[in-house]
């Protein structure tokens, strides 16, 4: 063969033996090592420990649902029914005792996350209602007008 042919080759062999050496080091022992071998994903075992340490700050709906039932009922009729409370009310680790409220954020920023037009056809947010944040009332929080537990009564509050 000729050397225009083997340089490349050699280049190639070279950059995976390289890898597959960092690997040696890089990776824990314990990496994927389970019963099943990697099935779960990426585990390690000696990691368990590490992670039963980590407080978990969200709480989910169900965790609102007892005090807040009103709002609950509301919001599972409506379009925001996929969005879990603390996407705008914060993080629920510590309420109802510390602090006695959640901050709410009211930014536009905070609504146009999902309500900035994206016409994306097959992501499913084209069907999201969208607004042109230059245009539509750019300098008031969208909540002065908009119920967020009520979105489908437009205008209400």
């Amino acid at each position: 063969m000729k050397n225009h042919v083997l340089r490349p080759l050699y280049a190639v062999l070279m950059i995976v033996t390289l890898i597959l050496a960092a690997r040696i080091f890089l990776v824990p022992k314990d990496f994927g090592i389970q019963e099943r071998g990697y099935m779960y994903g990426w585990h390690r075992k000696s990691n368990e420990e590490d992670w039963k340490k980590v407080s978990v700050k969200y709480q989910g709906k169900e965790y609102c649902k007892d005090c807040h039932g009103a709002n609950y009922d509301s919001i599972a009729k409506t379009p925001h029914k996929n969005i879990q409370c603390e996407n705008c009310h914060g993080p629920a680790i510590e309420h109802p005792s510390d602090p006695p409220k959640l901050t709410i954020d009211r930014s536009r920023q905070q609504c146009l996350r999902c309500h900035f037009p994206l016409p994306y056809p097959t992501s499913g947010r084209s069907k999201i209602r969208g607004i042109d944040p230059e245009t539509h009332n750019p300098d008031m929080e969208c909540s002065m007008c908009h119920n967020p537990h009520h979105p489908s009564l437009e205008g209400m509050r």
